[in-house]
């Protein structure tokens, strides 16, 4: 077994290769374009400043993200019930249909190369290897 620095050090650059490879399964939009849509589908409704401090970008580049998928007719902004002076930015039911178009695109492309390319063992291996990767991720491991 691999020391704990090595294993970490693979698992970094593994990783890595596999979102390149999953993004490169996009076809519809923009990746900045894609993480507006994700995080409203996730967290609903939100202001531009609140999707641009979840992104960690600069307030103006989210204005100028949002414009694009409003002219893309992606998402539509109304007025906040509790603060007149902000929007909300919500999606619409084509931006939704495009999202739901590209996770199934990448989730298949996923799932047909584990199928394809894995023993029934290995993919039990792998699924295993989820569980402890979550488990990572929430900073139980």
């Amino acid at each position: 077994m691999s020391e704990p620095q090595e294993l970490a050090s693979d698992l970094r650059v593994v990783i890595g290769q596999l979102i390149r490879r999953l993004r490169a399964e996009r076809r519809a939009l923009p990746m900045n374009q894609l993480a507006v849509l994700g995080r409203l589908d996730r967290t609903g409704p939100a202001g531009v400043s609140d999707l641009a401090a979840g992104e960690r970008v600069r307030p103006q580049s989210m204005a100028s993200t949002v414009h694009t998928l409003e002219r893309a007719g992606l998402v539509h902004g109304r007025p906040d019930p509790t603060d007149g002076r902000r929007r909300l930015i919500d999606m619409t039911a084509a931006g939704r249909a495009m999202l739901a178009d590209d996770r199934a695109r990448r989730v298949g492309w996923l799932a047909d190369t584990i199928s394809r390319d894995l023993t029934p063992h290995e993919q039990r291996v792998l699924a295993d290897a989820v569980e402890l990767l979550s488990r990572i991720a929430a900073g139980e491991g």
